[in-house]
């Protein structure tokens, strides 16, 4: 594992993310939205697939990039309204449940 991999397993918060990869960023914005910021950089992340092929100066500026694209999300827009964690799809009506679920719940009503 290369040092900036291991630097980037080590850091937990949003914060600490935009601190080290030299992101401008609001406390105000932040402090509201740590954690949708993490999950939406998180998503973000898993989008892109597997990054082991990546060298440090590509990893990091992915990072960067993505990290810069969920902060902003939340500049502009709001956590209600980005929707990033399950409990808000579920207010407003939204879920999910699994095909696997619906066969089980057919073959118990039979």
């Amino acid at each position: 594992m290369s040092d900036l991999r291991k630097t980037l397993a080590s850091l937990s918060s949003a914060e600490d993310f935009l601190k080290f990869l030299n992101i401008e960023y609001d406390e105000t914005v932040v402090h509201i939205n740590r954690l949708h910021i993490l999950k939406r950089f998180h998503d973000y992340l898993k989008r892109e697939g597997n990054t082991d092929a990546l060298d440090d100066r590509a990893l990091q500026a992915l990072y960067v990039k993505l990290l810069s694209q969920s902060y902003q999300d939340f500049v502009v827009s709001d956590a209600v309204s980005e929707k990033v964690f399950k409990v808000f799809h579920q207010a407003m009506g939204v879920s999910h449940v699994s095909l696997e679920k619906v066969a089980v719940s057919a073959r118990k009503g039979r």
